[in-house]
């Protein structure tokens, strides 16, 4: 059985503008000790996703409409206020984009690292603050005995993401959620972070679900590859299937923007138009109007479903595009061995 299970999540966001369907149906699975990525571009739903899976989404405006999330068999999204405070925070931890706002300003380091241990484990004082300060020193901070009693003003903006991801990991949860976790690091950091996290899934069999814009680090660290856009999946499989034969023209979108897979001294590719509207209604494929294949129908009716390919490989089947005609001739493919190039950069 998966440690996760989501089928058809819905989550919209009732405001004055309209009804946002921030999450469209999304469904997936994931297997202890498995990295899930998931990628796409700013509003196609990523982070709404996750904060979904724990319920954290503000109600009112949003509301999570219908699906179900059975988390080692039993439904996340259907457990009381108390159920879910023993699950989050002790089973579930999960890295938020924004360590700014996510940490309390008016309550020291320690006091916000010990809190987790103290109300999910047995642990006395002392020992609790030993471990922050083991946790602190794993994700790279100097003089962790010392700076774990300062308070978050006193940390630049990379240090406080790494006391985020040092508050995640405390616990040793069975499912990590990050949210772009790497964002605020530079290079070198980064690697370190997913040198930790990746050790830990070895050691305890940690279950990862990876946001993030990066797609040098999903096809280093990932098992599993989701592409989101407009709320919806467009193509799912293995790393190796996304990167190697994607399915999707999004996904191809996707890839041809790396810079490091562009010809050196090229003007740098970019997906020509804008996201769609997610307030709107959407007719047909989404990706429509951004489409580089040619076009044969009016986009109408329902969004397209995914579609198996017959290996686990899925992919949002567009019937208003012709699919017969060649990508390469419309948007280049990459060579395979550009893969290996990429997954060095995210492990560099």
């Amino acid at each position: 059985m998966a440690l996760l299970e989501v089928s058809d999540l819905r989550t919209s966001f009732y405001t004055r503008g309209g009804v946002v369907r921030a999450v469209d149906g999304v469904s997936f699975t994931l297997d202890k000790g498995e990295t899930l990525g998931i990628v796409g571009e700013s509003g196609s739903g990523k982070s709404v996703t996750c904060y979904s899976l724990m319920k954290l989404i503000p109600e009112p405006p949003g509301r999570i409409e219908s699906g179900t999330a059975f988390f080692d068999g039993r439904d996340l999204l259907r457990m009381s206020a108390r159920e879910l405070r023993k699950v989050r925070g002790n089973r579930i931890s999960m890295i938020f984009q924004d360590p700014m706002t996510s940490l309390n300003p008016y309550l020291r380091i320690s006091t916000q690292l010990v809190e987790a241990l103290r109300i999910h484990r047995d642990i006395d004082k002392k020992a609790a603050l030993n471990k922050a300060i083991a946790a602190l020193e794993e994700v790279g901070i100097p003089g962790a005995s010392s700076r774990v009693h300062q308070y978050p003003h006193e940390f630049s903006g990379g240090m406080r993401q790494r006391v985020m991801i040092a508050m995640a990991l405390i616990t040793e949860p069975d499912l990590l959620i990050a949210d772009e976790p790497t964002t605020a690091l530079d290079v070198t950091v980064q690697a370190q972070i997913l040198d930790i996290i990746k050790e830990r899934q070895e050691r305890l069999g940690t279950a990862v679900i990876l946001v993030t814009h990066d797609l040098g680090v999903v096809a280093g660290t990932c098992d599993k590859v989701n592409v989101m856009y407009g709320g919806k999946l467009m193509e799912s499989g293995t790393a190796e299937q996304v990167f190697y034969e994607p399915m999707h023209p999004y996904t191809r979108a996707l890839q041809k923007t790396i810079p490091s897979l562009q010809t050196k001294g090229a003007e740098l590719y970019t997906i020509p138009g804008l996201p769609p509207d997610v307030s709107k209604p959407i007719h047909g494929c989404a990706f429509f109007p951004r489409c580089p294949y040619p076009k044969v129908a009016k986009p109408e009716g329902d969004r397209p479903q995914l579609v198996d390919n017959g290996d686990g490989h899925c992919f949002a089947d567009c019937r208003f595009c012709d699919s017969t005609a060649p990508i390469e001739s419309v948007l280049p493919k990459h060579d395979p061995g550009n893969l290996e190039t990429l997954r060095g950069e995210g492990a560099a």
